[in-house]
């Protein structure tokens, strides 16, 4: 799979004639990797029978539109950006083939996948105001993201909206813009990190991610704690990384807010050097 995302390469190169379905997120959690769905799509299809699915959690329809791109099928956690008020569990399947929705008809309704109508009320209700919310995620992630870029204690700062990003091109090429997932590597250790998580006061620690509100979280010891050590580093989830979900308050209080942050945990590492020195 990673050989697909990185030199769009056969599926069937790489899983034989039993390749059925080719998964895809973009941009990837937590290090935001963007793939080029288009791509992918136009290698997977070559080969009869091979579907494409993208995750779109972390872009929204508004942003990104991969059935558009090539893709057969488009998951997206309604849990997130779609309903954005963080109040309810839910997610969304579309396709724009008729047999595929048939075929996915009868599993949910013989898997009774079937969501309450008050959880369709809060999805529906927040579609009203995603184009509205979107505009002003994106506008407070570029700003932290632009503010982290430029900052001493910060190594280096992951956000598709970012020229430096590895994948600027192709995000410009398949996104209409980007949304406020924010990913760095802060510089120090694990303490470091968790000393910053510590002091923030209007970012507030939790797994998800999508809401009005600002969250971080350490993927390391949190969503993805359970993932051996070896493949997690190997994937870029060091110690040191860190993932914002901006929302949806002012970006100065945000953007001060992880200054005073950062400049705690910095402190953390004077005061670690100052007591070394007395030993």
């Amino acid at each position: 799979m990673e050989s697909i995302l990185r030199r769009a390469e056969s599926p069937a190169e790489r899983g034989g004639n039993r390749t059925k379905l080719v998964w895809l997120e973009s941009p990837t959690n937590p290090v935001l990797t963007v793939v080029d769905i288009k791509a992918c799509a136009e290698v997977a299809h070559r080969h009869r029978g091979v579907l494409v699915a993208v995750d779109n959690s972390f872009m929204s329809p508004y942003f990104q539109r991969p059935l558009s791109l090539g893709a057969d099928i488009c998951m997206s956690s309604a849990s997130k950006y779609i309903n954005g008020h963080s109040d309810v569990l839910m997610g969304l399947v579309s396709v724009n083939r008729d047999d595929l929705y048939e075929r996915l008809k009868f599993l949910q309704n013989s898997l009774g996948a079937v969501p309450s109508p008050f959880d369709c009320f809060l999805c529906n209700r927040g579609l009203k105001t995603l184009h509205i919310r979107m505009k002003l995620h994106f506008h407070n992630g570029l700003a932290v993201a632009k503010f982290l870029e430029t900052h001493p204690r910060v190594e280096k700062v992951l956000y598709p909206g970012l020229p430096s990003h590895p994948q600027y091109e192709v995000m410009k090429k398949q996104c209409t813009g980007v949304s406020g997932m924010v990913s760095f590597y802060i510089k120090g250790e694990k303490r470091n990190a968790i000393a910053f998580l510590e002091k923030l006061e209007v970012f507030t620690l939790g797994f998800s991610l999508g809401g009005f509100e600002s969250l971080a979280e350490h993927p390391a010891t949190m969503t993805h704690a359970k993932m051996d050590v070896k493949v997690r580093e190997h994937l870029g989830i060091t110690d040191t990384l860190i993932r914002l979900s901006v929302g949806l308050e002012d970006e100065v209080d945000l953007v001060q807010d992880l200054q005073q942050a950062l400049e705690d945990a910095a402190s953390m590492r004077t005061d670690e050097r100052k007591r070394n020195s007395l030993v």
